[in-house]
């Protein structure tokens, strides 16, 4: 009677039915890889990409033994609802029978035989759970090894041609995760379930034709009622879920391009129209998620037909009972089996959508899998020389970029590189410097010329050989989220660790790592984001050092390093030069100088070409020039601020200006406030525990010290600190209902008219189950006037259920639609809302990467929704229903009643038994799954790098490490999965023959009548199929309760940097724009052994300009970051107009301080959204302006779109200079008070330079400036200058002051190489 209680279960009767199988789940599993990345050739390689095995591509022979054992224990699984109604024709007969002596002997008999059946379909069930389980992990992690090589194996040009507005690092990421995720579930669940519901549907046919023919035949037109619905509104479910999905990858892309650039949100106070665009994309997917749910409850009413079929059962089984002598348990059974084999058919749909998805998804991975690209990294075919001597030659090459084809970037280059020597490319932005390595290394191929390497043909020379033969440092430096030593390795997989410390030794990198806490070991963060600037240039030159190349190609490769560290650098590349070709893009001049040949490039032609002393003297020429008027622009910046009087006497801070002398090491200890910082006569290590924010900071000459910061820093190792993140989930409270019943309080109306719909849905169950019983009862009849007259009257009383099932479904699950898509969105923004108030420190967390913080948002923020409306609407119905079902069958014999009561729990427990599987699985997937989808995204963000350094081999080490440990537990996850399917199945069917060996026995002694045992039992066992639909949910609960406990966990947190604090002012008064620090010690909270500040103190007056200098690393770019309050200081303070900047507004402080970093950040959005980043509500002639102030305008006029040209994700349309250029009319348009340059013009030719820093001068006046720069040019106008060494201002003063002090002077060993190298080439 088990398939009885499916049956009859009018409310949510689709998930009842599949609720028997594996999870219970008819939900289409969503996937988040919505825009897809598709071209010509892959348009015709749709339809033809899953033929080559399809969905089951990446199966070997141990998969396909193991799906084929599977699929017998599938079709097994399946004939439980007809063998155990076959066995119970039998029951049912002998029961009802009037008159018929019932012996102790055949209950017995019929119980032994429902026992066998048991057995034998939860055997079934442990080889399909077993096999289908561990086959499906085996494959997905194939899949998404072989998606990500092919990721890794496609040409540059494919990533710059995705659609405009799609985000390639979101896609892939989802790809990984969530499409790959959908096929596991697929081959895990939903194709068993499908097996067995045909197998099913198929012996339902069989046993009711045998049973009853005649009824059977008459039923089966009833099946298309019931298919009809589903098929109609389950295609109207799936296009509104995949239209829903769809609308989402643009929020998913609005959030990902914000947390992964944090920082510029930050700075130009853009949280706002960050979480208005993002709410505006959610709108969609809410208005589609609700239109889900009313196609939802449409077709759940529509399932309601099956009243229908009791009506035609009582009707026309009353004239088979009375005229053709048809025993009332065979008509039951026939009729029963009749609509179970409709009832497979509705059940088998949403297995089956979900396969067809997971085969559509893996119809888009194999597309990209299949994708043959243009420029294969991975092609064996061409010649390898045996000898390199490096000579290169570009004849007549015309080439623009696949993204933008009308706009030529070279248009008949022809260069010659002789082999062994160093060539320099200097010229304006854009004019194709960096496109000449681009194409040298074949990121991308020309349209018209060839290239040619000692006199080959570079197209039919080996690839990956020809690209080991290159070392190339970029503009913008890409490192991984692993360690410097894994970092520096990239460039030569084979490498030793002698060969890394040399590498590092020659790129002067290694004085510095050796200083930090790890050493070699240290993790550099998410993009690198934990080394400074100029630390992070050093790495990528040590990575391609050690190499050995033949062929060194740099692109602006010192442009981030200091002075001194750059003369050490570019010596140490001169070295390695000797012997080598070596290609050098540059801006500053004098880099180049010693250049055997250098290239003056403009509008994509050689225009130039010579030595330096050569190109010196074109001037005058009729054409020519070019290079001399670059190098007089440069000079003119130096020669401007020269002051020939360098004899004065001044003062600084009221102090003689002196050299400050500085140890060189400190071990510090921190005193109580007040009292004198001093070198610690004995070093002892300083441990920072953390208290509970705003805790006051305690005695800090104490031992240990407390901070109020979120973060846990001890230098004694404390084990107890070691797993915050598993201790805080296990004291973590789930969040209660209540509190997410608050947060969907807008749509309590709806919520209540979905709980009345739920209970009248639960009710219904125990009034059917009545009815049901008395009409079996009935067909026993012995009095045929009788028998028609009640049956006539029942199957009017189907039909009202009917009537009531569809409005009550159709309200249940639109009202509750209404909630969870509400309470999605909101969760949603508040989610991001709140993250967009962290401090920066959180997302330098590793676990708080873009990736995973994207993946919160995408899934566990979506997983809400069945904490409120899924978990309310099932327990109410489950409530109430199993409720009146325990009274009905109490009151009818409270003896049978009470034994099957007393059995229910083993089979609602057996349900469970498998969701706490999942449960556990769960989250060792999702944790291994954010690690793989973190590796991804950098693969694809730093594509260009891995290509290369041909270092695809080593990401996909580094991926497949991921999987390891999830595929380990997907054997013990099998057994597990076997057992719990086993269980349910086993249980279920045995409870039948407990409560109809118990029934019969009560039988037997006269103590129950057989309309009783039907049912009695009928409506215990409806509560249990209701009760058990509530647990066929607890998986997706169990998952949703993590879920949103994570999303709590985040949206309960206390930033440290509160930027909107009702308690701190916004001033009334303008912004004069004066800055100190005072005493400002400060740690990255990532690495808290590595002080970085050490008492700096630090004025600077409003409207002036200061410049800060030193060695990278020694803080200066920290100090910006602590001015924008991006980190607060451990100790000291930092004040802006006299007033501490933690008693300002922190947005309203932001709004007034304008940021150019050294590595621009942009969007992927037009040229004038960028610009008018943070300011909405600008004036298309203030853009315009900007961008003139900024030498952006020219550029941007002459690309084909304007300033509505798309800037590709992360700006990569753009090259170096016009991002920077972007970045800066972005910041004028911000009109500040506060500017802070954070090597603002590094990426810039000199012409742009010279014409940006006019703009800067104008932009300047009345203005507080700060200027990080490594650059003579760019610092020598300021109003003074502050060198910053070991954590201190070691100096401070104007550049002829800081001169003055000579050799002693810091500055003077900074700047004097510089100068020195500047003034040689002026004078040639």
């Amino acid at each position: 009677m088990l398939v009885l209680a499916a049956m009859f279960n009018s409310k949510g009767l689709l998930v009842a039915a599949v609720s028997y199988w594996p999870d219970g789940s008819t939900a289409i599993p969503a996937h988040q890889f919505l825009e897809r990345m598709r071209d010509p050739e892959m348009e015709t390689n749709q339809e033809n990409a899953t033929r080559k095995g399809g969905i089951f591509r990446c199966a070997d022979g141990t998969d396909k033994f193991l799906m084929i054992v599977g699929a017998l224990g599938s079709i097994g699984d399946g004939l439980q609802y007809p063998l155990s109604t076959f066995v119970l024709s039998f029951v049912m007969n002998d029961y009802g029978t009037p008159n018929n002596p019932l012996s102790k002997d055949t209950v017995d008999k019929y119980a032994l035989k429902l026992l066998y059946v048991a057995i034998g379909v939860g055997v079934s069930a442990f080889v399909e759970g077993l096999c289908w389980t561990r086959t499906a992990e085996r494959q997905t992690s194939r899949m998404r090894m072989e998606y990500l090589r092919s990721v890794l194996r496609q040409e540059v040009g494919f990533f710059d041609t995705q659609e405009s507005g799609s985000s390639t690092t979101y896609q892939v990421v989802s790809t990984i995760s969530n499409d790959a995720n959908s096929i596991q579930v697929a081959i895990c669940d939903k194709i068993p379930n499908s097996l067995a519901y045909v197998a099913t549907f198929i012996s339902c046919i069989v046993v009711s034709f045998i049973v009853s023919w005649r009824l059977a035949l008459a039923a089966l037109p009833l099946m298309v009622l019931f298919v009809g619905p589903c098929l109609m509104f389950g295609k109207i479910m799936t296009d509104s879920l995949m239209q829903k999905l769809e609308t989402y990858a643009a929020a998913g892309g609005i959030a990902e391009q914000a947390i992964s650039s944090i920082r510029t949100v930050y700075s130009y106070v853009a949280e706002r129209e960050t979480l208005e665009k993002f709410s505006n994309a959610l709108q969609k997917t809410l208005d589609l998620g609700i239109k889900q749910g009313l196609a939802k409850g449409i077709m759940m009413g529509c399932i309601g037909i099956i009243y229908l079929g009791w009506a035609f059962e009582a009707w026309f089984g009353g004239y088979l009972a009375t005229e053709k002598g048809q025993k009332g348990g065979s008509l039951f059974v026939a009729s029963v089996n009749v609509i179970m084999a409709g009832m497979s058919v509705m059940s088998v749909l949403p297995n089956l959508a979900s396969v067809a998805e997971a085969t559509d998804a893996a119809t888009r991975i194999f597309e990209l899998i299949d994708r043959a690209p243009q420029i294969d990294s991975e092609d064996k075919k061409g010649k390898a020389l045996s000898h390199v001597r490096g000579e290169v030659v570009f004849k007549a090459i015309h080439f623009s970029y696949p993204s933008r084809p009308d706009t030529p970037v070279l248009e008949g280059l022809n260069l010659t590189i002789p082999a062994g020597k160093t060539i320099g490319l200097v010229g304006g932005s854009g004019s194709g410097k960096s496109t000449i390595i681009s194409l040298l290394q074949r990121f991308y191929d020309p349209i018209h010329g060839e290239i040619l390497l000692d006199g080959h043909a570079i197209k039919k020379l080996q690839l990956k050989w020809l690209r080991s033969q290159m070392g190339l440092v970029n503009q913008e430096p890409v490192l991984f989220a692993t360690s410097i030593l894994e970092n520096i390795l990239f460039g030569s997989e084979g490498a030793s660790t002698d060969d890394v410390v040399n590498a590092a030794k020659a790129a002067n990198a290694h004085d510095f790592i050796v200083k930090l806490p790890d050493g070699y070991d240290t993790q550099v963060g998410q993009f690198g984001f934990q080394m400074s600037g100029g630390q992070k240039q050093r790495i990528a030159i040590a990575r391609a050092l050690i190499r050995e190349p033949k062929i060194l190609l740099l692109d602006e490769a010192t442009s981030a390093l200091d002075t001194e560290s750059e003369g050490i650098v570019q010596a140490a590349i001169d070295q390695a030069s000797k012997g080598r070709t070596t290609i050098t893009v540059a801006h500053r001049l004098s880099t180049i100088r010693k250049a055997k040949l250098i290239v003056v490039l403009q509008a994509g032609r050689v225009v130039e070409a010579g030595s330096h002393e050569e190109l010196m003297q074109t001037n005058g020429r009729r054409e020519g020039g070019e290079y001399f008027r670059m190098m007089q622009l440069q000079q003119t910046l130096v020669v401007q601020n020269e002051d020939p009087d360098d004899n004065y006497d001044y003062k600084v801070e009221g102090k003689n200006l002196s050299r400050t002398s500085t140890p060189g090491r400190h071990s510090w200890r921190l005193t109580a406030p007040g009292t004198p910082i001093s070198n610690a006569s004995t070093p002892r290590r300083i441990s920072w525990r953390s208290t509970a924010p705003g805790t006051p900071m305690s005695n800090l000459s104490s031992p240990t010290t407390s901070i109020g910061t979120p973060y846990s820093y001890s230098l004694q190792y404390d084990i107890s600190e070691a797993s915050d993140e598993e201790d805080f989930e296990s004291y973590y409270p789930v969040p209660s209902l209540w509190r997410l019943l608050e947060m969907n309080a807008p749509e309590w109306g709806s919520g209540l008219i979905g709980c009345m719909a739920a209970i009248g849905g639960g009710v219904s169950q125990s009034i059917n189950a009545y009815f049901v019983g008395l009409l079996v009862a009935t067909l026993f009849g012995t009095d045929k006037a009788a028998v028609k007259h009640k049956c006539t009257t029942l199957s009017f009383i189907f039909l009202g259920l009917a009537a009531f099932n569809f409005v009550t479904s159709l309200l249940q699950h639109y009202c509750f639609a209404v909630m969870g898509e509400s309470l999605t969105k909101r969760v949603r923004e508040k989610l991001l809302g709140k993250l967009l108030s962290f401090e920066i420190g959180w997302f330098d967390e590793d676990e708080n990467t873009s990736a995973a913080i994207c993946a919160r948002l995408a899934t566990e923020a979506n997983m809400v929704r069945s904490l409120v409306g899924d978990r309310i609407s099932l327990l109410v119905q489950a409530f109430f229903g199993s409720l009146s079902a325990y009274l009905l069958a109490l009151v009818l014999s409270w003896r049978l009643g009470l034994v099957l009561l007393a059995v229910q729990p083993i089979v609602i427990g057996s349900y469970y038994s498998r969701s706490v599987v999942t449960k556990s699985m769960a989250g060792k997937a999702r944790k291994a799954q954010k690690e793989g989808s973190q590796i991804a995204s950098e693969a694809v963000i730093n594509h260009r790098t891995i290509t290369a350094f041909s270092s695809q081999k080593r990401i996909l080490g580094l991926f497949k490490s991921t999987l390891r440990g999830p595929k380990e537990e997907s054997v013990r996850h099998s057994y597990l999965s076997g057992i719990g399917l086993f269980s349910s199945q086993f249980f279920n069917t045995a409870s039948i023959a407990v409560g109809y060996w118990y029934g019969g026995r009560l039988l037997t002694e006269g103590q129950i009548e057989a309309q009783q045992l039907f049912q009695s039992y009928l409506a215990v066992v409806f509560s249990g199929y209701v009760i058990a639909e509530a647990g066929s949910m607890t998986s997706d609960i169990s998952k949703g309760r993590t879920a949103v406990q994570a999303v709590f966990k985040i949206m309960d947190r206390n930033t440290e940097i509160d930027p909107e604090s009702s308690q701190r002012s916004t001033s009334k008064k303008e912004m004069r724009g004066k800055v100190e620090l005072k005493d400002v010690f400060f740690v990255y909270p990532t690495r808290p052994d590595s002080i970085i500040l050490k008492g700096l103190n630090l004025k600077i007056e409003p409207g002036k300009t200061v410049a800060l200098v030193g060695p990278s690393g020694s803080g200066k770019s920290t100090i910006i970051g602590i001015i924008e309050r991006f980190y607060d200081p451990l100790r000291g303070t930092v004040l802006i107009d006299g007033k501490d900047i933690k008693g300002y507004n922190l947005r309203w402080l932001r709004s007034h301080i304008a940021l150019v970093s050294q590595e621009p950040s942009l969007f992927a959005g037009t040229i004038r959204e960028n610009i008018a980043y943070g300011k909405q509500d600008a004036q298309e002639s203030e853009i315009e302006n900007a961008a003139l102030l900024a030498n952006a305008h020219e550029f941007i006029s002459g690309m084909s779109e304007g300033y509505d040209t798309y800037c590709g994700e992360r700006g990569v349309q753009l090259s170096g200079g016009q991002k920077q250029r972007v970045a800066l009319a972005r910041a004028i348009l911000k009109n500040p008070k506060i500017l802070l340059l954070d090597e603002a013009t590094s990426a810039l030719d000199s012409f742009s330079e010279k014409l940006v820093q006019e703009a800067l001068e104008k932009m300047l006046v009345g203005r507080t400036c700060i200027v990080v720069a490594h650059r003579l040019s760019t610092i020598q106008k300021s109003d003074s200058i502050a060198v910053i060494k070991n954590g201190q201002v070691a100096e401070k003063g104007s550049h002829n002051e800081l001169m003055s002090l000579g050799q002693e002077g810091v500055y003077y060993s900074l700047i004097r190489p510089q100068e020195a190298a500047s003034n040689s080439s002026r004078f040639h």
